[in-house]
């Protein structure tokens, strides 16, 4: 037998950025644990995209966290905000949308933190993006660097002398890039589900940021959208 890979939490929403950092995980010989979020979102499609990515790449062990964020509301995503349609490609990153879940990436990371300290693994991926992006402040170089100095001061394993790294493959790649990684490490995505507001049967709306978005990532990656051939499809 050869030398144990080393352990990594993989936060993995379903969608086609989270898919492709799972995918760079194990490419760098990481052991995969993947931990997905119901936080009460309307595009709960992703919740079952993700189960199926798991499977996909048979990751060591896939658990999915139950938080309600609709109790706090503040976002079109987890309240009663009508998600923004049929926005440009170039208006999408200019303001923060209402599609801003407030401190999403914060809590997804912090148990993120605390599982990866229990499994004494030292590396967190996160799929965010600061390029082709809906203009979160929580998908920033400066904050994926303030929570990685953080987890090392806040837990245990930082003290006794361990170090996490927050690991954020794609956050300089634009979509188009994404995609061609993807592609490159075998990632099937027409299992992935991106769209903030699916139609009830699980199709893209094909209107929303996140839509608009993967159109134009596929549209500038030289590659077709699977999902275009799926369920009727012809929707992006």
């Amino acid at each position: 037998m050869g030398p144990e890979k080393p352990r990594a939490v993989v936060l993995l929403s379903g969608g086609l950025d989270s898919t492709t950092t799972l995918a760079i995980a194990r490419q760098q010989g990481y052991e995969v644990y993947a931990i997905t979020f119901s936080y009460g979102q309307r595009h709960e499609t992703e919740v079952a995209a993700a189960e199926q990515v798991a499977m996909f790449f048979s990751v060591a062990r896939h658990i999915t966290i139950d938080i309600d964020l609709r109790r706090f509301g503040g976002s079109a995503l987890t309240g009663n905000i009508p998600v923004p349609k049929g926005r440009r490609s170039d208006e999408i990153s200019h303001d923060i949308p209402t599609t801003y879940v407030p401190a999403r990436n914060t809590i997804f990371l912090s148990l993120a933190l605390a599982w990866a300290e229990t499994l004494g693994a030292g590396d967190i991926f996160i799929g965010v993006n600061a390029l082709d992006y809906s203009g979160y402040p929580d998908c920033r170089p400066e904050y994926i660097e303030a929570f990685e100095k953080m987890a090392n001061i806040a837990t245990k394993a930082g003290v006794d002398g361990a170090h996490f790294t927050i690991h954020a493959p794609l956050i300089n790649m634009t979509k188009a890039q994404i995609i061609r990684k993807g592609m490159e490490l075998g990632v099937d995505f027409s299992i992935t589900s991106t769209c903030y507001d699916p139609l009830p049967d699980g199709r893209p709306c094909g209107q929303c940021d996140a839509c608009i978005l993967r159109q134009k990532g596929f549209a500038e990656s030289g590659f077709a959208d699977p999902l275009l051939n799926k369920k009727d499809g012809g929707h992006p």
